[in-house]
């Protein structure tokens, strides 16, 4: 069975006027052509839906049936309408976000600044390595995602939004603690816990040091910058991540950065999506929300 909202418009009409004149009138359209849509309706359900006694013009029972099935489409109708209105006014839609898992720390506070002014969106936010980051992408199982460098090879949007400063990390009873201005190669003579080879804060980390003709000593690797935290808190070496991850540390005086020279290692925080991916009015906001933010609001 093959129906048109035309022709369920056209339907109604007559349905509501009990009179094919009177529907042509409404729709603007002439009477030959009313009755030929609804000629073309009966004979795709394969059962008359009018039955004309005397002057009046009836509904059959399945017209009736019919009739129900018109009214509860053009609610669902208006439904839709008043999400795709809420959707460009901002007031209705869905925002899924994907984050490399160090931009997490910042990431929660964005969004709920974000929600503050836009309470009835409903917000995703997800964290994951790289590589499942790049797959969500990929995927487009994301609208936007935050994340380090991007890799040149995809096509991509990307732009950078706030630094991400790396930072060199110990426990604050380490003798390097009370030092000033520390050469960078005193540093590469400490064992160092830092991320897994393929992390893009790993590779930036060595060829900063290998700029610097310099080479890590790597105590430990591991997946995530808190395991690298809880593990230069307990004493087991230095180590090295981003300075958004450690505010609560250094507030409760956990650990301490060192002062070393030619650090911090600057790399940046990029928002990425799709190049041929068509943003909702609600993504195109969160965009121009985040390059509104001064880096205090991160």
């Amino acid at each position: 069975m093959h129906l048109t909202l035309r022709q369920l418009n056209i339907f109604q009409a007559v349905a509501t006027q009990s009179s094919y004149t009177r529907a042509a009138e409404e729709l603007h359209l002439t009477q030959p052509a009313v009755s030929m849509q609804i000629k073309q309706l009966e004979d795709n359900i394969g059962l008359a839906l009018f039955e004309q006694l005397g002057k009046s013009l009836f509904l059959t029972e399945a017209g009736e049936e019919l009739l129900g099935y018109c009214e509860r489409i053009s609610e669902q109708l208006r439904d839709a309408e008043d999400v795709f209105d809420g959707m460009k006014e901002l007031t209705r839609g869905k925002l899924n976000i994907t984050v490399a898992s160090t931009a997490n720390y910042f990431a929660a506070r964005l969004l709920a600044s974000f929600s503050q002014q836009h309470p009835d969106v409903k917000l995703s936010l997800k964290v994951t390595n790289r590589e499942h980051l790049l797959k969500d992408i990929k995927s487009n199982g994301c609208d936007l995602a935050i994340m380090g460098k991007p890799p040149a090879e995809l096509e991509l949007n990307a732009a950078v939004f706030m630094e991400n400063p790396l930072v060199v990390i110990a426990p604050i009873d380490h003798p390097l603690c009370s030092e000033a201005n520390i050469p960078l190669s005193r540093i590469a003579k400490e064992p160092m816990v830092v991320r897994e080879q393929g992390s893009g804060t790993r590779f930036s980390i060595e060829r900063f040091f290998h700029n610097h003709g310099l080479s890590l000593i790597v105590s430990a690797e591991m997946s995530a910058s808190e395991s690298i935290k809880q593990a230069v808190s307990a004493g087991l070496s230095l180590g090295i991540v981003s300075s958004h991850t450690i505010e609560l540390e250094l507030e409760t005086k956990r650990l301490q950065v060192l002062d070393v020279e030619n650090m911090p290692i600057i790399r940046h925080w990029y928002l990425v999506h799709r190049k041929e991916k068509k943003l909702s009015p609600i993504a195109i906001a969160f965009k121009e929300f985040l390059f509104s933010v001064t880096p205090n609001q991160l």
